[in-house]
């Protein structure tokens, strides 16, 4: 997949370009849908499947400190936005600047002049441009004047309930609530942080017989707190593990803390960045009298981590 960082780099049209605009953040089954739509529509027409997104999102920028935490960062969402097939990945740099601009001027002079836009794909609540001024209707206002087809997706159903659409705000109140099976229908795969293995106080090791990698967290959108089944990807290996968040209560630390156990593991992981797969949620964080009852609660942990199926 191409990337594109800035809109400076786009110096001629695209060949008929179909393109679908949004943050994305999850890059959801709902989203996966848009992205297959345009892959199909543009080979319809032998054309180039395209996405545009944000960078920082739009939130950040526009309401400051009111803004919701991030499914996925930025190296993570490019990353399964060229798994979908999208030929070209456009990463606006959003600024106040570009959310100034009206929303003819980003159809006519941004979309159809400068990428070469021939059809659109969006999804039911898309707008666009200066204090959203722009609208489904506004693009089909002006689709046959400048040139480009409008293609209107539905909603991607919750497959479990099927009461609920597929969304980014939905995945966020099922990831901090810990309900990683039901996040997963959503994603379409399992939920993942990322993160640079630190040096922790070696009490896992030490003191429990249980070595833990502890993980800078660089996602801001963590699990609920407690102990969870997960998969740990390290240079290209996969392996099972036990993940705790929280604030490991019998210790009294009061320090908020990703530790994993990775199974059947003994290499060094500090200064490795790695990546943590949540496949299901075993219990709460608990406080235990003593180190003893710990050690044993974390052998039945790991007995349920083996006994999990994985999807």
């Amino acid at each position: 997949m191409q990337r594109i960082k800035t809109l400076d780099e786009i110096t001629e049209p695209f060949k008929n370009a179909v393109i679908t605009i949004g943050n994305f953040d999850g890059v959801h089954m709902g989203h996966q849908a848009l992205f297959h739509e345009v892959i199909e529509q543009a080979d319809a027409i032998n054309g180039t499947a395209m996405a545009m997104t944000f960078d920082p999102h739009p939130s950040r920028v526009l309401k400051k400190n009111n803004h919701p935490p991030l499914i996925t960062l930025n190296e993570q969402k490019t990353e399964l936005i060229g798994s979908t097939g999208i030929e070209v990945l456009i990463c606006v740099p959003f600024t106040r600047e570009f959310a100034e601009i009206s929303a003819m001027s980003f159809v006519d002079d941004l979309l159809v002049k400068q990428i070469g836009m021939k059809a659109i794909v969006v999804g039911q609540d898309y707008s666009f441009g200066r204090n959203r001024e722009g609208s489904i209707d506004f693009l089909k206002q002006h689709a046959q004047s400048l040139g480009y087809e409008v293609i209107v997706a539905g909603w991607i159903q919750d497959a479990r309930t099927r009461a609920l659409r597929v969304s980014s705000t939905r995945i966020r109140e099922l990831v901090m609530a810990g309900k990683m099976r039901e996040t997963r229908q959503m994603l379409g795969r399992y939920y993942q942080i990322r993160g640079v293995v630190t040096r922790g106080r070696d009490r896992g090791g030490r003191l429990l017989g249980f070595p833990t990698a502890n993980i800078n967290l660089q996602d801001e959108l963590a699990p609920n707190n407690g102990v969870y089944v997960v998969t740990v990807e390290r240079q290209e290996k996969k392996y099972l593990g036990v993940a705790n968040i929280g604030y490991s209560p019998t210790f009294d630390d009061h320090v908020f803390t990703v530790e994993v156990h990775i199974l059947d593991f003994d290499d060094d992981l500090v200064g490795e960045k790695i990546r943590v797969n949540f496949v299901d949620r075993i219990r709460n964080e608990m406080k235990f009298p003593d180190l003893t009852a710990l050690s044993n609660q974390i052998l039945k942990d790991i007995e349920v981590a083996r006994g999990m199926r994985l999807m």
